[in-house]
């Protein structure tokens, strides 16, 4: 364990910040799970504390318009209102896991920056009631844009939240693929230069941003979302060493000054993922690989006991199903499916028996 331990929960402010720290000084990563309601929510909590790893907890919009219910009528409040429930649920039950929780929000776009305020809106409210925080950190996806428009909002929005300890992850260069309706299908053949973040632009937003609060970048170094065939994603986790290293002899600053992210996790070489924790990523987003994790087992059973989802009463011989097709007997599955894939996840990062809660 860290010499610095923190009181198991959902992390904010100096917290967070300490988190990070622990995690790039002890040379591993956090896994980022993307949830979409409490059954993977309450999974990736399970697994984490399996695995005495501590976790990041994050809802892409559609993600949190789904924990809402998908048939509420207003689509922008079940993204806001679905965000703030699943953030109060891991507030609540986060300590009773024993392992620290980093709640996110994931892959906001130019058209999802009035999603973001409306959550700054309710974790402004939260702050004022409870002196920290609903959300550890926001992400802003401004990479499609220009680079002074990507890095203006960002300050802007980073004012506004290192004034409730809030710490913002922006995006550099441009991951490949799509992940919720953000970005646009990946062209394995093509060899795109915007896949990769220039150290430069790195540069420029440590210069704006670091002065105004706590922020993390998601430089892209080739890595893509979703699972695509060998050899086709061409990681190079050098350039997360190359922008380190201008930041750092820049300003003077101790060694991986920036705190990095990596997006796409899913299915990249796990040598190059340990290469670029080794520069300083402490985060990788884990999304396509936990939906199958989960998805899997339930297809499985389904298929073993097809006459279950057919039939409450066998038609032949009167057996009643009831125990099979109660819900909870499926959906357990595909947590424990969820648990199984992210003790890889742990291992792969090294934050397996890394947790620095108090036990």
């Amino acid at each position: 364990m860290s010499e610095k331990s923190l009181k198991p929960g959902v992390v904010t402010g100096e917290d967070y910040k300490t988190l990070v720290q622990a995690a790039k000084a002890g040379g591993y990563a956090l896994p980022a799970v993307n949830v979409v309601g409490t059954n993977s929510i309450n999974a990736v909590m399970e697994a984490a504390a399996q695995a005495r790893s501590d976790i990041i907890i994050q809802l892409s919009n559609s993600g949190a318009a789904f924990f809402a219910g998908a048939g509420m009528a207003d689509g922008f409040k079940a993204k806001v209102l679905g965000a703030v429930a699943a953030a109060r649920h891991a507030h609540l039950l986060a300590e009773h896991y024993g392992i620290c929780v980093v709640m996110h929000t994931d892959h906001a776009n130019r058209s999802l920056i009035p999603w973001i305020e409306a959550l700054l809106d309710e974790g402004e409210k939260y702050y004022e009631q409870h002196g920290k925080p609903l959300y550890s950190s926001h992400m802003l996806d401004l990479s499609a844009d220009p680079i002074d428009f990507n890095l203006s909002e960002c300050a802007r929005i980073l004012q506004r939240m290192a004034k409730i300890d809030m710490s913002l992850e922006i995006e550099l260069g441009v991951t490949g693929g799509e992940e919720d309706g953000i970005g646009s299908e990946f062209d394995e053949a093509a060899d795109n230069a915007k896949l990769y973040t220039q150290p430069a632009d790195v540069l420029q937003a440590y210069e704006l941003l670091n002065p105004i609060g706590h922020f993390s970048v998601a430089a892209s170094f080739g890595n893509v979302h979703g699972v695509y065939k060998p050899g086709n994603v061409k990681l190079r986790p050098e350039i997360l060493k190359n922008s380190q290293t201008l930041v750092q002899q820049t300003f003077s600053a101790d060694d991986n000054p920036l705190h990095l992210v990596l997006h796409g996790g899913s299915g990249s070489e796990k040598a190059k993922i340990a290469e670029a924790v080794g520069y300083g990523v402490f985060k990788m987003n884990i999304d396509t690989d936990t939906q199958f994790a989960f998805s899997e087992p339930i297809g499985k059973y389904v298929n073993e006991n097809a006459r279950a989802f057919e039939y409450q009463i066998d038609p032949d011989d009167g057996t009643p199903y009831k125990k099979l097709y109660d819900p909870r007997k499926y959906l357990r599955l595909g947590e424990q499916g969820i648990v199984d894939r992210l003790q890889e996840a742990c291992e792969d990062l090294g934050s397996k028996g890394r947790s620095i809660a108090t036990a």
